[in-house]
């Protein structure tokens, strides 16, 4: 079942230092281990290969000759065809054969983002995070491909989460659901403008007529984003709810959307349109959490770097409202919960998608004030490009396995991590092994096994501890034991920012 709910080493001495240095007192660090001796050097080159091997895992469609997570084959190659369209391809979103179009544009931009930020540190790994990428804009461009139209689900989310099937398997009905002028969904545009623009700049070098393409395209759907406003939630609510809701509106999106297409194309008209809108749009509104629903902490930290770096001086206050979102998740900070292990923790289900977003803000902000020789300030306390990356790094090495259990909550990477995810394709012998097709029921049984996954889907990042670092690894526990594309897409850029070290 899809993720519902709206729903990373320094020794003891350094820490404390810079505790006392960013103004946190002893009494706040005694009463945590936040801060405890980094375990085990862990391979972040080896992690962020595998982070990037996960999302062929994903991959919907007829798969490609270099496919390496070799025991899915093809599947949906009917997609699209409920409406006369191709929506071959693109990729599923969690642990079951769904693809909702809201999680995979927010997934696109934050690895395209990761390319962006951090692309120069990845090395071999550079192409098959490219691939990663192009693999979800291939599916964007069919996707909006017909003016003013958006194909934005394919897949009927209920009866697809009746059954426990293989994605080659698939006999549920393949829905295909839109948004129109008609019924608006600019929170979904938005941010599929905003996927588009970043990906646009990932391929501007090394395939200029793509980049182009899908800059050309990002322009157009922000123009539909824009004229024919309203959540796509609104016209599909018993489609799109409780799976992927646009809980926080469509505003975000816009100033997102808006953001990027800023930094691609340099055209005065978006700074313009974020100088008119940005208040409207929700820019100085208090968050604290990055997800697939709410992206104003995301672009206020887009936005900062334009005043840090490019001196943009209309865009000083976004600097000021990305200190705020840091000084919000820092260990002591009021506002936020962390676990006895030292993991932020956000919500019950799917919480690691904060971790690994938050974690890649954290980095990229630090890679930000590092680049304009400056910090972050909250209240009267100084924060400094190290402190962020120190507590990114430390949730990181918490995913990788420095925490209470021992266990990396990355499939396949160390000796212990979860080997009973909520993910149909893993948990089912692969078609190789068992040519003969499960039917929707027929997989329950091996649901309702204790017996580890047949398949490792080797890279994939589940949902993680709870609120007291326990994780039973149990099948059935889809807020703990599932995976998700974006839970993994901003790790990607975070590992390969820590691999450089």
């Amino acid at each position: 079942m899809a993720l519902y709910l709206y729903s990373s080493r320094l020794i003891i001495c350094l820490s404390f230092l810079l505790l006392i240095t960013n103004g946190f007192s002893s009494s706040s660090s005694r009463s945590s281990i936040h801060h405890r001796h980094h375990l085990d050097n862990h391979n972040y080159k080896d992690a962020l290969s595998k982070s990037i091997l996960f999302f062929e895992g994903q991959r919907s469609g007829k798969l490609p000759p270099n496919q390496r997570m070799t025991w899915r084959s093809n599947s949906g190659l009917s997609d699209g065809s409920a409406l006369n369209v191709d929506l071959v391809g693109g990729y599923y979103d969690a642990g079951d054969n769904m693809k909702f179009g809201f999680p995979m544009a927010f997934t696109t931009t934050m690895l395209s983002w990761s390319l962006i930020e951090f692309g120069g540190l990845m090395k071999s790994e550079l192409p098959n995070a490219k691939d990663a990428v192009r693999w979800a804009t291939d599916f964007l461009l069919k996707a909006t491909s017909h003016p003013d139209t958006i194909y934005v689900q394919v897949g009927d989310p209920n009866m697809d989460h009746a059954c426990w099937e293989r994605p080659e398997d698939m006999d549920t009905p393949r829905s295909v659901f839109k948004v129109d002028k008609n019924n608006p969904g600019s929170d979904i545009a938005g941010e599929i403008a905003a996927a588009l623009a970043a990906a646009s700049i990932v391929f501007g070098r090394c395939d200029p007529s793509y980049s182009n393409l899908l800059l050309q395209r990002a322009i157009t759907v922000f123009t539909f984003a824009d004229k024919y406003r309203g959540p796509y939630s609104a016209g599909l609510a018993p489609e799109v709810c409780p799976f992927y809701c646009s809980y926080s509106g469509y505003q975000d999106e816009l100033l997102w959307g808006a953001a990027w297409l800023h930094k691609a194309t340099n055209n005065p008209t978006y700074l313009n349109y974020i100088k008119a809108n940005g208040q409207i749009l929700g820019a100085d509104e208090f968050d604290n959490m990055f997800s697939w629903d709410n992206k104003h902490v995301g672009a206020r930290i887009l936005l900062s770097k334009e005043f840090l770096i490019q001196k943009v001086k209309s865009l000083e206050e976004y600097k000021e409202h990305a200190d705020s979102f840091i000084c919000s998740v820092l260990p002591g900070a009021s506002s936020s919960q962390y676990t006895p292990g030292g993991l932020l923790f956000k919500m019950g289900e799917s919480n690691m998608q904060y971790v690994t977003s938050t974690s890649f803000l954290l980095l990229t902000y630090a890679k930000y004030l590092t680049s304009a020789r400056t910090v972050a300030y909250c209240g009267g306390s100084v924060v400094t490009p190290a402190r962020l990356r120190s507590i990114a790094r430390k949730q990181v090495d918490y995913l990788l396995g420095d925490n209470p259990l021992k266990m990396s909550y990355m499939v396949g990477y160390g000796l212990k991590y979860p080997r009973r995810i909520h993910h149909r394709g893993s948990s089912l012998p692969s078609v190789a092994v068992h040519p003969t097709r499960i039917q929707c029921h027929d997989g329950f049984s091996m649901f309702t096994s204790q017996s580890p996954n047949p398949n490792d889907l080797v890279g994939a990042v589940v949902g993680g501890p709870d609120q007291n670092d326990q994780f039973p690894d149990e099948r059935s526990d889809y807020g703990r034991s599932e995976p998700a594309t974006y839970i993994n897409a901003p790790l990607v850029g975070a590992l390969a920012c820590l691999a450089r070290s």
